[in-house]
């Protein structure tokens, strides 16, 4: 009858347990909940093994039927299983152990014979064998689980072990109906520091950072570092739709001021700042990576609107996120389908005559109409594409030369713009060479001139001028684009071989309305003739602004005023007409 009982309890308990397994794998429970359901399974193992032991007491005492010998070795059985089951919970394995163990040892001593004592000693061994089995098991285990999931420089967790959370908290979103909120967060500028104060100053610089956000985070939040100077933080805390996004913000203000607190890293003191992106995790079963790619997404344009700054992740980003990918992804095939074209916007004179034109890409998509450059351009450089569109672009440009030379249209400069990634990629001085070989000779190759924009200074101005250097001994020239609108310097202007200087067409649409452009442009033609270069305006849309350029020295005139740019065989017309005109005169 008692073994009856014991083993019925012991089969009620472990239905019991069987439910509270169901319950972890099929429930989605907030950290409040998931604590209660550890205390539950806790005393779970307390209540199975003590049930055990009973069990062996009862059967230890069959000694006729021989029974104690199995009561005995089942004993030895579940000390073993609980060891395996339990060696990584600590606070549960070592009073179970004892429950499980002490009484063989004290049911060896009470036996009164000399094997009894051994056996009394075996058991102790025995225990001491499993505690020291199971503290090496449970420390190799917890290393290899820490090294699993958490960064080896910061120690916040890596990004593994963050998008298997955001899947979890994914779930318990959904099953809620409420939201939670992703902040991605890189630095600004990070790579200025590894670059000239080297890596290990820079990784010192980034266990700052992780200490701050874990200090000022750590308790309601998860943290991550996803890779070099990027890290993700997840709010812990479910908020109703109406708070989650303005706590989400006033949470990341804060966090920003925290990042650009002064760091004093070996004597230096560095000042960083951060650009966060932010997107809301709820009323969807998106996956992790979805999340965080929006987030990144709200994070680019918060670095793109001049960095130090917060972006929300909303419908609109969305719809224009999905227009870029839309665009990007028809791009690969502009070129197959022949949709990318050029123009060609003539350039005039002092004396208003044509002298030249400036070689202008515009690609025409059936399913999403005329495209600006300045959308697919650069996605073309983001993406890589550029390279192919460059010389597609540089192609023909130079047939179209070839072509207007076999006509006798006389122009003095033909400019290309280059693009920088074009410009420093290994291929661009052979593909210009190859093509030149192809389709100009040696009085069309002088009228080539390449532009160049003024972001091209941010690299090594010593590679800049041995690459134009090369190009120049195939007679081409170079020009600066865009010149005063960011990385000028007097000294870049003193060493960059280049021939020719164009105005930006921000300062000429403001000309009549603003001094400090008129005065930006004068300085700019007076440097000009300092260094001896041609100067270029493009832009010019009224008499006024040609007036004001040409009383002022500038040497060529382009923009609206003059003509748009025009296709090939309305270039070729207009120049036509443009001659008869003189003549006439």
């Amino acid at each position: 009858m008692p073994a009856l009982i014991v083993n019925g309890l012991v089969i009620l308990v472990s239905v019991w347990g069987w439910k509270l397994y169901r319950d972890f794998e099929f429930e989605e429970m907030d950290k409040e909940e998931l604590k209660h359901w550890y205390r539950k399974l806790t005393l779970f193992f307390y209540i199975i093994f003590g049930l055990w032991t009973l069990d062996f007491l009862v059967y230890s005492e069959e000694i006729e039927s021989k029974l104690h010998y199995i009561a005995v070795c089942t004993q030895v059985g579940i000390s073993i299983v609980a060891s395996i089951l339990l060696f990584s919970e600590r606070k549960l394995f070592y009073p179970i152990l004892l429950i499980l163990i002490l009484p063989l040892i004290v049911y060896s001593l009470l036996i009164g014979e000399f094997y009894g004592d051994v056996l009394s000693l075996f058991s102790l061994i025995f225990l001491g064998v499993l505690i020291y089995a199971s503290d090496n098991s449970y420390n190799l285990i917890q290393k290899a689980y820490y090294q699993a999931q958490h960064d080896a420089l910061t120690g916040l967790y890596n990004s593994r072990y963050f998008i298997n959370y955001m899947d979890y908290m994914i779930k318990r979103i959904h099953a809620s109906k409420k939201c939670a909120y992703l902040l991605l967060i890189d630095l600004d500028h990070f790579k200025t520091i590894n670059d000239s104060l080297g890596h290990e100053l820079g990784d010192k610089v980034l266990q700052e950072v992780s200490k701050r956000i874990r200090e000022y985070c750590e308790d309601t939040h998860t943290i991550a570092r996803l890779g070099g100077d990027e890290f993700a933080i997840i709010s812990d805390t479910l908020y109703g739709d109406g708070t989650c996004q303005e706590s989400a913000y006033s949470f990341s203000v804060e966090l920003l001021g925290v990042l650009k607190e002064t760091y004093v890293v070996d004597r230096h003191h560095l000042y960083i700042s951060a650009s966060i992106g932010v997107n809301n995790l709820g009323g969807s079963s998106k996956e992790a990576r979805q999340f965080i790619k929006e987030a990144d997404i709200a994070m680019y344009q918060a670095k793109a609107q001049g960095r130090d700054g917060i972006i929300l992740f909303n419908d609109e980003l969305a719809k224009e996120v999905e227009y870029r990918l839309e665009i990007e992804r028809k791009l690969y095939f502009a070129l197959e389908h022949n949709e990318i074209e050029l123009r060609y916007q003539p350039q005039f004179n002092r004396d208003q005559k044509i002298i030249g034109c400036e070689v202008l890409v515009r690609w025409n998509s059936p399913d999403l109409g005329l495209i600006s450059p300045f959308e697919f351009v650069s996605i073309s450089e983001k993406t890589g594409l550029i390279i192919e569109l460059g010389n597609y672009i540089i192609e023909e440009a130079f047939k179209t030369l070839q072509a207007w030379e076999i006509m006798g249209l006389d122009l003095k400069q033909f400019s290309i713009n280059i693009s920088v990634r074009q410009f420093f990629h290994s291929t661009f001085l052979d593909e210009v060479k190859r093509l030149s070989d192809k389709y100009l000779n040696e009085d069309t190759r002088k009228k080539i001139i390449f532009e160049v924009t003024e972001t091209i200074l941010i690299e090594d101005v010593y590679r800049i001028s041995v690459i134009i250097n090369k190009l120049k001994q195939l007679d081409f020239s170079f020009s600066m684009d865009d010149f005063g609108t960011g990385y000028s310097s007097l000294s870049a202007l003193r060493e960059m071989p280049i021939e020719e200087l164009k105005i930006d067409r921000s300062f000429v649409i403001h000309l009549g309305e603003r001094k400090s452009d008129e005065l930006m442009i004068t300085t700019i033609l007076s440097l000009a003739k300092i260094y001896d270069l041609k100067t270029v305006a493009e832009g010019i849309e009224t008499q006024e602004q040609f007036l004001f350029l040409l009383e002022n020295g500038c040497d060529m005139f382009q923009g609206y005023y003059f003509s748009k740019p025009l296709s090939k065989d309305h270039f070729e017309l207009f120049y036509k007409e443009s001659f008869s005109k003189k003549l006439s005169i």
